[in-house]
C-alpha cells in the first residue's frame, strides 16, 4: 500500500511481461487478472482486520484497562484517528471519488467489532464518518499528546538535540512512529480537501505548518556521502510513518535486482524530474536515482529505501505523512482566495528541494499542472500519486508520454467477490 499497488496503478514503474512479481497486468489495469485479484483481496482483508482491532480497542478503552488517564487518552485517539486513516485508504481505492459521484456507493464505514454485516455508505457518508472520528481523536489528543510540548523536538534518534525519547513512559516517545495530534491534522485536512472543503482543509494543514514542529531535512543530512549517516527518507519532516524496520531486505530485492525488480526507464525518470530544466539540480532526483546502463536498458534503480547493512541514523521507515504534503494542501486550498500565497506554499517546498526556480503564473491550470509534477517527485513509491490523479479526475500519465484518461473503470477497483456476495450492497 506505500511502495507497491498504488504506485503501480500509478505508472511509476517499468515491468517487463515476465516480472517477478506479477505486476504487469495490474500495471495494464486488467482487474481480472488472478494475481491482481488475490492481492486486492488480501488489503481488504487485511484492512478490515484492522480496523476490527480498532473497534475492538475502542470497545474496551474505558472498561476498566490497566492505563493511565494519560494513555488512555492517547490509545482512544489513535484508535479512532487510524480507524478514519485506514477507511480513507479504502475509500479512495474501491469507491468512486467524491468529485465523481458523491453519493455513489463506497464502502462499510465498520465502527462496531461484530460479525454483523455493515450496511454500504455513500461516499459523502464515509467521508463525514472519517471527519467525525478525526475530530473527536483531535480533542482528545490535544490535552495529552507530548509532540504539543515545547520540550518535545523532533530529530533523529541519536542526536542530543532530539527529544522524543526522553519520556520514561515507552508509549509516550517516538509520537511520530503513531497517529500523534500533527498526524491527526494532516489526516483531515487529506479527507477535507477530497470533500473539496477547502477552507477546513486549509486550517488543518497550517496547524501542522505553522506549529514548526518539522523541521525540512538539513542538506547535508540528505546529501551525505557517510551511507551511515545519510538521510535518504528526510526522517525529521515525517509527521507520521509506519515503522517497517523488518523489510530491509525485501526492499533490496525489490528494487536492487535489476530487471527482477522495480525500477523507471531513464528517459521516464528524466521527464519526470526534468533534468534538462528546472530540476536539473533537484536533490530528490540525485540522490534517489541511481543510473544503470547494461547495454539492454538504460534505467534507475530507487535508493529511497536503500539502508547500510550494519546501523543508520533513524530507522527504515514508510513516509505516510509528510511535512511537504500539507504545504502541498495549504497550496492548493489556498489558490482560489490568495494565487500568491498559494505559490509561496508551493515554492517553498521546491526551494527546500534544491529548484531555486519559482513557480509565478496566474492561470489555475498552469499552477495546478506544477503542483501535480511535485507531488510526482515528492511521494514517489510512497504510494499517494494516484489517489491525487483520482481526486482530480486527471488522466494518468505513462512513462511513453501518453496518458491513460480517467476514468472510474481505471479508478476504482472492483469490490472482493466475498463483499460482492455476503455484503449489503
Amino acid at each position: 500500500m506505500s511502495a507497491g499497488l498504488p504506485e503501480v496503478l500509478a505508472q511509476n514503474f517499468h515491468f517487463e511481461p515476465n516480472d517477478r512479481d506479477g505486476y504487469k497486468q495490474t500495471s495494464l489495469y486488467n482487474y481480472t487478472d488472478l494475481r491482481f485479484v488475490s492481492l486486492r483481496d488480501k488489503i481488504w482483508r487485511r484492512t478490515y482486520t484492522a480496523i476490527a482491532n480498532c473497534n475492538l480497542i475502542l470497545e474496551n478503552i474505558n472498561n476498566g484497562t490497566p492505563f493511565t488517564d494519560v494513555n488512555r487518552q492517547l490509545v482512544h485517539g489513535e484508535a479512532l484517528a487510524l480507524r478514519a486513516y485506514l477507511h480513507f485508504d479504502m475509500l479512495r481505492l474501491f469507491a468512486p471519488s467524491f468529485a465523481s459521484a458523491p453519493t455513489g456507493k463506497a464502502i462499510p464505514y465498520v465502527t462496531t467489532f461484530s460479525n454483523q454485516v455493515t450496511p454500504m455508505s455513500t461516499v459523502t457518508e464515509a467521508l463525514n464518518s472519517m471527519v467525525a472520528d478525526l475530530t473527536a481523536a483531535k480533542e482528545l489528543l490535544k490535552p495529552t499528546d507530548p509532540i504539543l510540548k515545547g520540550a518535545y523536538v523532533v530529530g533523529y534518534p541519536s542526536d542530543t538535540a532530539s527529544k522524543e525519547l526522553v519520556s520514561p513512559v515507552l508509549f509516550q516517545q517516538n509520537r511520530r512512529h503513531r497517529l500523534n495530534y500533527y498526524a491527526v491534522c494532516g489526516t483531515l485536512a487529506r479527507v477535507y480537501l477530497y470533500l473539496d472543503k477547502k477552507q477546513e482543509a486549509l486550517s488543518n494543514a497550517k496547524e501542522v505548518i505553522d506549529a514548526k514542529k518539522f523541521p525540512f531535512t538539513k542538506e547535508q543530512d540528505f546529501i551525505n556521502a557517510d551511507v551511515k549517516l545519510k538521510d535518504r527518507i528526510m526522517y525529521p519532516e515525517l509527521v507520521f510513518c509506519w515503522y517497517d524496520n523488518w523489510h530491509r531486505e525485501k526492499y533490496a530485492k525489490r528494487f536492487e535486482t535489476g530487471f527482477a525488480g522495480f525500477y523507471i526507464k531513464a528517459d521516464a525518470g528524466d521527464k519526470l524530474y526534468e533534468k534538462g530544466g528546472v530540476g536539473g539540480e533537484d536533490r530528490r532526483f540525485k540522490q534517489w536515482f541511481n543510473l544503470i546502463n547494461d547495454n539492454s536498458m538504460v534505467r534507475y534503480e530507487l535508493l529511497k529505501y536503500k539502508r547500510d547493512k550494519e546501523t543508520n541514523r533513524h530507522p527504515l521507515v514508510h513516509p505516510a505523512i509528510r511535512l511537504s504534503e500539507l504545504y502541498y494542501i495549504a497550496a492548493e486550498a489556498s489558490w482560489d482566495t490568495d494565487p500568491a500565497k498559494a505559490q509561496d506554499y508551493l515554492n517553498l517546498v521546491r526551494a527546500a528541494r534544491g529548484i531555486n526556480v519559482p513557480v509565478n503564473t496566474a492561470s489555475k491550470i498552469v499552477f495546478m499542472d506544477e503542483l501535480v509534477k511535485e507531488v510526482r517527485k515528492e511521494t514517489y513509491a510512497e504510494g499517494q500519486l494516484f489517489y491525487l490523479y483520482k481526486r482530480l479526475n486527471r488522466g494518468i500519465l505513462l512513462e511513453t508520454g501518453a496518458t491513460t484518461p480517467p476514468s472510474d473503470k481505471v479508478f476504482v477497483l472492483p469490490l472482493p467477490n466475498d463483499e460482492l456476495e455476503y455484503g449489503q450492497r
